[in-house]
């Protein structure tokens, strides 16, 4: 009996070291792996320095094109069991491709964050306001919405998210799938072997500079946070890393000030053992933050604003503190640094977050359960679906023929 098989069509192509979108990835595929599935990832995107070898996790790979009829041959020929569309965008681009070569593949989207929560909080912070429903109701949460309709089966990395697409947008939870970060247990002799208190020094940040709310806290912490620190903690450093640093990251260095830009780091988890507390002050965003995630598990307490924690913590407490205000960022980030008891206490509690929330094996039976029920179940699942049948009539003809024009255009 031949395995199944499962085509992920990729944004771009998986870099773990350079963002949390590819150490989610990575995990999503070893869940897929696990349940028995074959893996072949095609992406339009270019590769880079950074990019992950799939082919050393036995997944076979294929470069494809945009707007070009040659996916449809490629498709055709695989006929794969189950497509994950790698954020809403791809779906757009290839989703009707797909329904109309392979309409009983099972169509899967991994938003990996919602994209339009985070666009809202953008405007919200431009306009100095609070997120209000006509922030919410821009043109990229119309898109994904739509994306999330015409999938069978959509992967939210966030409680939160869940919360606000099934409450604020009325989405049938039929459609939605809770998939946080999938991670290994952390043990006590791990936990024994990480450096203490005593041996660390300065504070770190980290994130892939081409995300917007990314270089905004860099900025944020260059003209605001990191001042008011300093002023109390003369000799503490700041130290700044993350992916595809650009000359705007770059001229914000200033040693005298302590503000270390360091860049690309190729092992995320030695800088972040030798640090002492962890500085997340994002103004907006959405899903989950790997930040927090490999500060946790390298034993780094952290301060953090609310965007930066939510999802992350259900009904335990954090692994740090929760700011509001630049004045209460910096008194908690100073009591982190110099009370030991304090850090020791956020630490424990850090571990106890990571087994008790984000442990891989707490979802891959129901994952595997859901994935297999909607496969068996597709068209009475499709037929309960009005609004995504619609969706799927309407902008597949639409998206078809916006393709097909480019395509004809390039010839």
């Amino acid at each position: 009996m031949s395995r199944s098989n499962l085509l992920i069509i990729g944004f771009v192509w998986p870099e773990p070291k350079s963002s949390a979108a590819g150490s989610r990835m990575l995990q999503l595929i070893d869940q897929f792996q696990n349940q028995g599935y074959e893996v072949i990832f095609a992406s339009a995107a270019n590769t880079s320095y950074n990019t992950f070898d799939l082919n050393s996790i036995s997944v076979e790979t294929k470069s494809i094109l945009l707007n070009d009829s040659s996916f449809d041959v490629f498709i055709s020929e695989l006929n794969p069991d189950v497509v994950l569309f790698d954020r809403f965008m791809t779906e757009e681009q290839y989703g009707w491709r797909v329904a109309e070569q392979c309409s009983n593949a099972l169509r899967i989207l991994d938003t990996e964050d919602f994209h339009g929560l985070r666009k809202a909080r953008e405007m919200a912070l431009k306009d100095n306001a609070d997120v209000s429903v006509e922030h919410l109701h821009n043109d990229i949460t119309k898109r994904e919405i739509a994306s999330i309709y015409r999938c069978d089966l959509s992967l939210i990395i966030s409680e939160a998210e869940i919360d606000i697409l099934t409450n604020q947008f009325k989405i049938d939870k039929s459609l939605l799938c809770y998939l946080p970060f999938l991670l290994e247990p952390i043990s006590k002799p791990e936990i024994t072997q990480l450096p203490n208190f005593e041996v660390r020094e300065h504070f770190i940040t980290i994130g892939n500079f081409l995300h917007a709310p990314n270089y905004d806290a860099v900025l944020h912490l260059k003209q605001t946070i990191w001042p008011l620190i300093r002023k109390q903690l003369p000799h503490a450093e700041l130290h700044i890393y993350g992916a595809y640093e650009s000359q705007k990251v770059t001229q914000l260095n200033n040693t005298k000030e302590g503000f270390l830009i360091k860049g690309f780091v190729d092992n995320i988890n030695e800088v972040m053992q030798n640090a002492k507390v962890c500085l997340a002050p994002l103004r907006f965003g959405a899903g989950l933050k790997g930040k927090l995630i490999d500060a946790m598990q390298n034993g780094t307490p952290c301060v953090m604003s609310g965007i930066a924690s939510e999802g992350m913590f259900g009904e335990l407490e954090p692994n740090g503190f929760v700011a509001c205000s630049p004045e209460e960022f910096t008194r908690k980030a100073v009591e982190l640094y110099n009370t030991s008891e304090t850090w020791n206490r956020k630490q424990n509690l850090g571990f106890n977050i990571l087994n008790q929330r984000f442990i891989k094996t707490d979802f891959e039976t129901l994952f595997s359960e859901r994935v297999t029920e909607l496969s068996s179940n597709l068209k009475t699942h499709r037929q309960n679906n009005f609004i995504g049948n619609l969706l799927q009539h309407q902008t597949l003809q639409s998206t078809k023929y916006m393709s097909k024009w480019i395509a004809a255009k390039n010839l």
